[in-house]
């Protein structure tokens, strides 16, 4: 619409061409919002147990969009932020917050959980879900509290109105993890620019494991949402022969992982089609964990 300008369209209703030039019959906006994508993640939380999430609803909801037509994805934004909703660090540790985010503190199962699936839910939503990313700032290290600024029903309360920046800084609090995830995680991206690549394949949606992969920017991503059950040998369908070696992984211990995921071990294919693909290699993926593998040419 405006040269040198980024437009993105706030819109539910899924019309089409809306980011397609206005030469070619479209309304010329860059990107839209992927708005269902937020609204899946709160409503997973909220009314279904770890176990019976369907890897098929989380695949399709984040590749709901039409080939060429840009969108930014995001996890969640002011609509989770502000007061009346939480944000998804909330939704999965809740008043734990407030009393075990402390590395001098117990390291509880909610917390555990909470930290696992906050860095995988980022991940394949930064991964699959569109063409740019977004974060509500102060989300991006798990930001405990809602947002809320003064008004008549909460006595004009300046409380809320914040966002505590100081929190990811404090090297006693476990906030340092998930920021340093964010991190890498936009790291990774600089590197290998997948928001912008056109090879997109979601090869696995495994119902029963809980296992979900796809490739996408020359990389292999695979993730074990299982609560409970870790895979060895797990065969995942690639399209590249050759080394694969681990770029990315949740559960290295300088994001709070477990360390259970070596990440000096290479990977070779094996020449024999698995999921469509020509090609397979052989993981070992912990339950709650996800990884993304390099293809070294």
């Amino acid at each position: 619409l405006y040269p040198g300008f980024v437009t993105i369209a706030e819109d539910v209703s899924g019309m089409p061409a809306l980011c397609r030039s206005v030469s070619e019959g479209g309304v010329g906006f860059d990107y839209r919002l992927t708005m269902s994508v937020p609204d899946m993640w709160i409503k997973m939380l909220k009314e279904s147990r770890d176990e019976d999430w369907s890897m098929e609803q989380i695949a399709h909801q984040l590749t709901n969009r039409r080939y060429q037509e840009r969108a930014i994805t995001y996890c969640e934004s002011h609509d989770q932020a502000l007061v009346g909703d939480k944000t998804l660090a909330f939704w999965l540790m809740d008043k734990e917050m407030y009393t075990n985010m402390s590395d001098a503190t117990e390291l509880t199962p909610t917390i555990e959980r909470g930290m696992a699936l906050h860095k995988m839910i980022r991940l394949v939503t930064c991964g699959l879900g569109g063409e740019g990313y977004m974060t509500f700032e102060g989300n991006e290290f798990g930001h405990p509290e809602w947002l809320d600024f003064p008004r008549e029903g909460n006595g004009s309360s300046f409380h809320y109105a914040r966002r505590q920046f100081n929190l990811v800084h404090d090297e006693m609090l476990r906030y340092k993890y998930l920021y340093r995830f964010d991190r890498a995680m936009m790291h990774l991206e600089q590197q290998h620019a997948w928001l912008s690549a056109h090879d997109q394949w979601v090869t696995l949606k495994h119902e029963g494991d809980k296992v979900l992969a796809f490739e996408r920017g020359g990389l292999l991503w695979i993730f074990n949402f299982h609560p409970t059950n870790s895979y060895s040998d797990y065969r995942v369908g690639v399209a590249w022969a050759g080394k694969y070696t681990v770029a990315l992984s949740t559960d290295d211990p300088q994001f709070m992982g477990q360390g259970r995921i070596d990440t000096s071990v290479a990977h070779f294919s094996t020449p024999l089609e698995w999921n469509g693909r020509p090609n397979f290699v052989q993981v070992y993926i912990p339950a709650r964990t996800a990884m993304v593998l390099r293809h070294e040419d």
